[in-house]
């Protein structure tokens, strides 16, 4: 018994630590990027311009596991989330930044030597986004169109083990990619795409026949925010 029990504690402090670890190197990125953009804000236009908005936000995500190797088949499959968002702006040369803290449930199936695994994740996802706003004429006070590029960082809430033979990672980073509009300055319309950098499945150590099989997550999520 004390044994197991050690055991257990010894996985959890593992898990805290790896989790704490993570936060500190993504809340020094933010700062990198926050400060970035304050530079460039602070050289191009006047404090009295910005705008700051915050809102709600919902979506649906698409979500692909990317494994290393080609005996594990994986296939799309949707999942939701929701949260709240808070963008920057500085209106005169387009520059914004916006960080969201959003639940996000991305559901996986795949296939391996006939046996079929079902993986539904919950995580708690901070993704920080650059992005560049497009003014047209006439129609920018309707319609603003923008790219915008950054990290996340998905905490996961859920179980960890999948089966006896895979189980999921508690942290995971990615790379957005998306683009978007912004309608009547309050409604967001946005989709992007995110590359896994991490992996978030991978094979128990101690099963041979496994071993070195890991999946990263690959998805696209589209989401509507309300920014007052």
């Amino acid at each position: 018994m004390r044994d197991i029990s050690a055991t257990h504690t010894g996985e959890c402090c593992n898990y805290f630590l790896t989790i704490t670890i993570n936060y500190f190197y993504f809340m020094k990125t933010i700062k990198a990027l926050m400060l970035t953009l304050l530079m460039i804000v602070g050289a191009s236009t006047l404090p009295a311009h910005a705008q700051f908005k915050f809102g709600p936000k919902v979506g649906l995500t698409v979500n692909d596991m990317h494994f290393n190797k080609s005996v594990v088949d994986a296939d799309n499959q949707t999942g939701w989330t929701a949260g709240v968002m808070g963008e920057f702006t500085v209106p005169v040369v387009g520059i914004a930044a916006d960080i969201s803290a959003m639940y996000v449930r991305r559901n996986t199936k795949f296939l391996r030597e006939n046996e079929l695994s079902k993986d539904n994740r919950d995580y708690i996802e901070i993704p920080l986004n650059l992005k560049y706003k497009f003014s047209l004429p006439i129609v920018s006070k309707v319609l603003i169109p923008y790219l915008g590029v950054g990290p996340s960082v998905s905490f996961l809430t859920s179980r960890r083990n999948i089966s006896e033979a895979y189980k999921n990672k508690s942290v995971d980073w990615a790379l957005n990619f998306g683009f978007g509009v912004q309608l009547l300055s309050h409604i967001d319309l946005n989709a992007r795409y995110g590359l896994g950098l991490t992996k978030a499945v991978k094979t128990f150590s101690d099963l041979e026949n496994n071993a070195g099989i890991e999946g990263k997550n690959r998805y696209w999520t589209i989401s509507l925010a309300y920014l007052f």
